[in-house]
């Protein structure tokens, strides 16, 4: 009995912070994410799970920032370096620190949602946790040579700047797709 009365309660808190959240709205718009000796904002909608290092099984004839294949809670994902991808892309992208086996062992592997029907988890070196535009003291259009899935740039209060990837056209670009040497 005592069980069912723990269940019902945490069901009514549930309910109560899912209403209260509708209510107010998203305030939560970006994972950010450091991958190489860039800064990223990732839209919540379009990002899926986050996974801990996971042994890659190389492909061959691929090309260098696709790592190989993952096995992602019993799923095979695609692996892509995130940061290597982007220097390939685009020149201006933030130059690409090597990895030693242990600093690749510290990496985690975001996975595309599962809506945006592309099985592929990027390879980022560090999450830097949630952010919401309140975050940011000013916006600016990307770059004019950036990709076309590259969003605004952001300014947080510490001078820092947040490119925000589109991971929606990042999974429909020609480039992203083609990963054949």
């Amino acid at each position: 009995m005592a069980n069912r009365d723990a269940l019902r309660e945490l069901q009514s808190r549930l309910a109560a912070r899912l209403q209260a959240a509708q209510a107010e709205g998203p305030s939560i718009a970006w994972l950010a994410v450091h991958a190489g000796a860039g800064r990223y904002l990732m839209p919540l909608a379009q990002a899926g799970e986050i996974f801990p290092w996971s042994p890659v099984q190389p492909v061959p004839y691929t090309r260098p920032w696709f790592w190989g294949v993952a096995n992602l809670r019993g799923h095979l994902s695609g692996v892509v370096d995130l940061a290597a991808f982007l220097a390939e892309v685009w020149p201006a992208a933030p130059a690409l620190r090597p990895r030693s086996e242990l600093a690749q062992a510290d990496c985690s592997l975001l996975a595309l949602n599962a809506a945006l029907d592309v099985n592929v988890a990027l390879v980022v070196d560090r999450l830097a946790g949630l952010r919401s535009p309140e975050a940011f003291v000013s916006s600016a259009p990307p770059a004019e040579d950036a990709p076309g899935f590259f969003g605004a740039l952001h300014t947080d209060a510490h001078g820092e700047t947040w490119q925000e990837i589109q991971l929606l056209s990042l999974s429909q670009s020609a480039q992203f797709l083609s990963i054949s040497a």
